[in-house]
């Protein structure tokens, strides 16, 4: 589940530049070309966010790391099992700059993305 951050259940999404260029473009996005192919927005909590970004975005540089309220989502977040039977929280419509709380670049460094200071 979720960690709070100032009181509220943070959730992670990360996206490539051009992924998160369109949906500041656009306001609103389906996500990655993975999350509609799946039918719904990949997302992970403070604990996945790591081996989220080394097992889907290693080596790749100029990744945003979007962080979300989960709450706000309403019933069309569902929490479902993924790698290892964990719990995965899934959007089944559109993501929106709204329910974005903050953008942070992740930087690549020796060859690992790091989230030191960004997730909680």
């Amino acid at each position: 589940m979720p960690r709070k951050w100032a009181g509220m259940a943070i959730i992670y999404k990360i996206f490539r530049a051009e992924e998160y260029a369109a949906f500041v473009r656009d306001g609103q996005t389906d996500g990655a070309p993975i999350d509609v192919a799946d039918g719904y927005v990949h997302m992970s909590t403070a604990e996945q966010v790591e081996e989220t970004a080394a097992k889907h975005f290693a080596g790749e540089t100029g990744l945003k790391l979007l962080g979300i309220e989960s709450e706000t989502l309403g019933a069309e977040l569902r929490w479902e099992p993924s790698r290892g039977g964990a719990l995965f929280p899934h959007l089944y419509r559109a993501l929106t700059m709204d329910d974005v709380l903050f953008v942070h670049d992740l930087p690549l460094r020796e060859g690992r993305h790091r989230f030191d200071g960004l997730v909680g």
